[in-house]
């Protein structure tokens, strides 16, 4: 390590297969400093040091800024900014935030299809209860469910959901999406077989509800009781974007009645999850601890392009995916 290389904080604790990819991408431009455990002190006594600060599954609060007199930048590790980041006192400081869109796309829309066709099999149910001796050859026929030919409602239609969509296809999948930002060819449409709708359109439309959303003020609480009630009766709820944009306990109503007839979920209101959510003693949900970017694909993706970021940033004052504040 350079006398003179710029030290950068990973405010997240993991481990050292994880660590070494980081380093890897960091080297020999910058010192990157890791967490031996994960406990605030730590975090306040090594960021105090940094020019830099790496954040994502901890949230960087204004705990952390209070205690990094020398900070000069914050980088996200992903694009999941609005929930992860004291932003208000980001902005308040004339800190640049970047994110790294890069890396995110091919494991989340991967874990997206990969949650439908587990919700439609009930997949981790089967598995739990073979393991415990029960063999439901025939008792999930009835509630089992194919992909072909289902109708996709993408609430979102970004980079994301499109990728999804281009997965689904092969699968025989229609789409209906609602995004008015979203502004796509109608000759790409039309070869993923989408179109575009309203919201309530494209809830009553969908046999298979996914979400591909920010979580802002506006989208916290959007799929609520309405919105699962103009579900059709039966529909799939998938969603790899932000807990907080589907109302777990109105979702664990829907499941439990039987108008929602399974559900798979990377992501939850509060993170971890309560213990005692109702969602984990229903049998038509798949639950996974929003790993959907987390591969060791992505994360070697994410570090290049982030210290790529990082060099521009301490070498030209130039910073690529700043975020642009209100």
């Amino acid at each position: 390590m350079s006398d003179d290389s710029v030290k950068v904080l990973y405010l997240s604790h993991a481990g050292d297969d994880v660590y070494d990819l980081i380093r890897a991408a960091a080297r020999p431009d910058f010192e990157v400093l890791v967490l031996d455990a994960d406990n605030d002190a730590e975090r306040y006594r090594k960021i105090a040091d940094c020019a830099a600060v790496i954040c994502a599954a901890t949230p960087l609060r204004k705990e952390h800024l209070d205690a990094a007199p020398r900070l000069q930048v914050v980088h996200h590790q992903g694009v999941g900014w609005q929930d992860t980041t004291d932003w208000r006192e980001i902005r308040r400081r004339g800190l640049p935030l970047a994110l790294t869109p890069e890396g995110t796309t091919v494991g989340v829309a991967e874990h997206t299809v990969l949650l439908m066709l587990a919700a439609a099999k009930r997949l981790t149910f089967a598995d739990a209860e073979l393991r415990r001796g029960h063999w439901h050859v025939n008792s999930l026929r009835g509630v089992s469910r194919e992909l072909y030919g289902k109708t996709v409602g993408y609430i979102g239609m970004g980079r994301i959901a499109r990728a999804v969509a281009e997965r689904l296809k092969p699968f025989g999948c229609a789409g209906i999406y609602c995004d008015p930002e979203a502004g796509l060819p109608r000759a790409y449409q039309y070869s993923l077989g989408l179109r575009s709708g309203g919201f309530e359109e494209t809830l009553g439309a969908a046999d298979i509800l996914t979400v591909h959303v920010p979580l802002t003020d506006a989208t916290r609480g959007l799929i609520g009781r309405a919105a699962l009630a103009r579900l059709k009766p039966g529909a799939i709820v998938v969603n790899t974007a932000r807990g907080g944009i589907v109302d777990e306990a109105a979702l664990a109503e829907a499941l439990r009645c039987g108008h929602v007839l399974a559900a798979g979920l990377d992501v939850f209101e509060t993170e971890p999850p309560c213990p005692d959510n109702p969602l984990f003693a229903l049998p038509n949900v798949v639950l996974t601890p929003h790993i959907s970017a987390g591969t060791r694909d992505a994360m070697r993706q994410k570090m290049d392009a982030l210290f790529t970021n990082l060099r521009r940033f301490f070498r030209t004052g130039e910073l690529a995916n700043r975020v642009t504040f209100d």
